[in-house]
């Protein structure tokens, strides 16, 4: 079972069942999951220069805040459909 990169309507997630990692579904989470790969790494650069910049206001340190903990629900949802255990280095 490969967790997609995607919820369903009611928030829950979604799962695929296949042996081909080739099928269309398949395919189309790689991408998913590769654009939101991507936009965490420019999310990040957009945080590191607004938390760098002295005169940032309120809104903008919340915006790149609001942008980074998205991007990190998506990197996190990445490395467990990957296989990788995150919650297990939660002490």
């Amino acid at each position: 079972m490969r967790l997609l990169p995607w919820t369903g309507a009611d928030g829950k997630p979604c799962y695929l069942s296949t042996d081909n990692p080739d099928s269309l579904l398949s395919r189309l989470a790689d991408d998913v999951e590769a654009a939101q790969l991507a936009s965490a790494e420019q999310v990040l650069a957009g945080a590191k220069a607004v938390l760098g910049d002295p005169r940032a206001g309120e809104r903008a340190v919340r915006f790149v805040l609001t942008r980074a903990v998205e991007s990190l629900g998506d990197v996190l949802r990445v490395a467990l459909s990957r296989g990788g255990d995150v919650r297990q280095s939660r002490t």
